[in-house]
């Protein structure tokens, strides 16, 4: 009896790896169309005519292929981007979340410039608001997916803004598993905020530990931003090469 018992084993055995084989390359290829289709996607928002002649030239210091693969942007996401400004970022969101997505535009007040973008383009899953930096969630931003903010940052460290009570509400916006993408123009070692109104820099350290604090859990840092030739001693705008930033993902548990 234990004879046939493992004569039959040996023979359904080939069966059962051929099976499982079989099982793992269905897998592995839906698995592997799906990053391609998503590299395909971020290839193509970065192309789209939509984008305005200046996103374009501002392209090779932006490195928009490389920030849509760091923030992990997929399409049907609710995402808010902190300090839109001109909507450079707000509108590559847009084009990646697509319809069934919403990017709600965060500025303490209009900017024309993200107003004429948004008025002329053909995405209509941007949503401008006017809130404070110290109150940055709209009502309908519930359950986040995805929070940017982008060279930004050091500004809100010199204004008068409570960034711990901003974090916290960044943090309970997001739904579990949620993103929080800061990048910002790298300050040296040790300054902390000290130079964030006059250099317009803040220390990469110093914006981990407040988001930390807030409940944030560091996931990755980027690279794709940096320079190591940067001295760190001047405002981005009178860099005559690109500035050493930093790009930090932070989770929310």
């Amino acid at each position: 009896m234990l004879v046939s018992k493992f004569r039959l084993a040996s023979r359904l055995f080939p069966v059962l790896l051929a099976t499982l084989g079989v099982a793992w390359a269905v897998n592995s290829h839906a698995a592997t169309k799906s990053v391609v289709d998503l590299q395909a996607l971020y290839k193509k928002a970065v192309a789209s005519p939509s984008r305005t002649d200046d996103d374009r030239a501002a392209d090779a210091k932006r490195k928009p292929l490389e920030f849509l693969q760091f923030a992990k942007v997929a399409p049907g996401m609710r995402a808010l981007d902190i300090a839109a400004g001109g909507g450079y970022t707000t509108q590559l969101l847009a084009l990646v979340v697509g319809n069934n997505g919403t990017v709600w535009a965060q500025e303490p007040e209009m900017q024309p410039a993200l107003l004429k973008r948004v008025t002329s383009s053909s995405e209509t899953n941007v949503i401008p608001v006017i809130v404070p930096y110290g109150d940055p969630v709209p009502n309908a931003a519930t359950d986040l997916d995805l929070i940017t903010i982008i060279f930004a940052y050091h500004d809100i460290a010199y204004m008068p803004v409570d960034r711990a009570n901003m974090d916290k509400k960044l943090f309970d916006a997001l739904k579990s598993g949620g993103h929080l993408v800061v990048l910002d123009h790298s300050a040296k070692e040790g300054s902390g905020i000290s130079d964030a109104k006059t250099l317009h820099r803040i220390e990469e350290k110093a914006v981990v530990d407040e988001f930390e604090k807030a409940g944030f859990k560091l996931e990755q840092t980027g690279d794709f931003m940096k320079n190591p030739a940067d001295p760190r001693d001047q405002p981005f705008f009178k860099m005559q090469i690109p500035t050493d930033r930093f790009a930090l993902r932070f989770v929310k548990p």
